[in-house]
């Protein structure tokens, strides 16, 4: 998913959105035969993502920058670590610090908060995955990040799979179509490999749905009894997926009522980023 493509594509956007016409200051300030030398330092604990994305801020600035990894994506550090090196040309470095921080920094914050809600379910056999409630042009990134912090990534786009939510149900009552007929008759058409998610806001919606043969059920904003009766109610018939209303509060209940998945909005729109410096050194001989 996050290939060098798709992160290329992305930083070169950031570092003209944030130098369209050149680093002023730098190139105003700084000698052109400048090098700096800078660490990646860590202010706080977290769980690193990112490393080939802070790689790139450089390298697209300028290619005679190193940048040396020293922690990998999915590492938890501690405050004072150091989590990469940089060397080169200080004009490049300066230019390309702030795009590097930005990238790092949120993808990190995503990985970490990941971590600590795959940590309050450990004892259970219930996963946490993610959202489409991603940045705008950055899902690639923060559901990497997500993966880096021991979560499990959804359903990537609207064409990955089929996911007929409240709206679609509505829709669908209102014509007074059948669910379990409409859904048997979407199935019928898809491609055998495309899995098949519904979701539903009340027991008693769930035996018309299971009766078509879907691969999971959604069950949204349930109580904790709710979810175990959704859970017994299924029986291993489908995959069951618990959403709306998780936080690091309410996860580990949420789990321990049997759901196969959990789902987390807030992994990724509600992440803060993480507290990390670049501690530059310029040698101006």
């Amino acid at each position: 998913m996050l290939n060098r493509a798709t992160i290329d594509r992305a930083v070169a956007a950031a570092l003209e959105e944030d130098a369209p016409w050149g680093d002023v200051t730098s190139a105003y300030l700084i000698v052109e035969t400048a090098i700096a030398r800078a660490d990646l330092v860590a202010r706080e604990s977290g769980v690193f993502s990112g490393g080939e994305v802070f790689e790139a801020a450089f390298r697209l600035t300028d290619p005679r920058i190193e940048v040396e990894l020293v922690v990998e994506d999915g590492a938890w550090f501690a405050p004072g670590d150091v989590l990469a090196t940089v060397e080169g040309p200080a004009r490049g470095v300066l230019t390309a610090e702030r795009v590097g921080l930005n990238f790092t920094q949120r993808m990190s914050g995503v990985a970490t908060l990941t971590g600590r809600y795959v940590a309050e379910v450990a004892h259970t056999g219930a996963r946490i995955a993610d959202t489409r409630k991603t940045t705008p042009g950055l899902r690639a990134f923060e559901r990497h990040a997500v993966v880096n912090g021991g979560g499990h990534n959804h359903r990537y786009s609207l064409s990955d799979a089929v996911m007929a939510k409240d709206n679609h149900l509505a829709v669908l009552s209102r014509k007074g179509v059948s669910i379990t007929a409409a859904l048997q008759g979407a199935i019928a058409r898809l491609p055998h490999t495309t899995h098949v998610e519904v979701e539903v806001d009340r027991l008693d919606q769930i035996e018309a749905v299971l009766a078509a043969g879907v691969g999971t059920i959604m069950l949204d904003n349930f109580s904790l009894d709710d979810l175990r009766a959704g859970v017994a109610q299924v029986a291993g018939r489908a995959t069951v997926e618990a959403s709306g209303g998780v936080s690091l509060e309410t996860v580990r209940a949420i789990a321990e009522t049997g759901v196969d998945v959990i789902s987390v909005g807030a992994l990724t729109h509600s992440a803060r980023a993480l507290d990390l410096g670049l501690d530059v050194r310029i040698d101006l001989a």
